[in-house]
């Protein structure tokens, strides 16, 4: 996850927007071992869970249908011919 930055008037207001939840402890460990890195919040993870189960929107359903049909019709490039491409085998 990319650092974010926010000013303090956005702060305050995420702030101020905040709720507490409460967890047990063997969900918090689990959330815990979910972060990727130590400062990230409980509320990324969260929106991270979330993700998986959100709708696709229509951008994205046709990206997707785009990249099949691109590597169905062989218009792809393997791990391998990449790095040779870029010098890094």
């Amino acid at each position: 996850m990319g650092e974010k930055l926010i000013n303090h008037s956005e702060l305050y207001l995420a702030m101020a927007n905040a709720t507490t939840i409460q967890v047990s402890a063997e969900l918090k460990k689990t959330l815990e071992k979910r972060k990727i890195v130590d400062a990230e919040s409980y509320e990324e993870v969260i929106w991270d869970l979330l993700e998986d189960t959100m709708e696709l929107s229509e951008e994205t359903k046709r990206d997707i249908a785009k990249s099949e049909a691109d590597f169905k019709a062989g218009r792809f490039i393997t791990h391998e011919q990449l790095k040779k491409e870029l010098g890094l085998k």
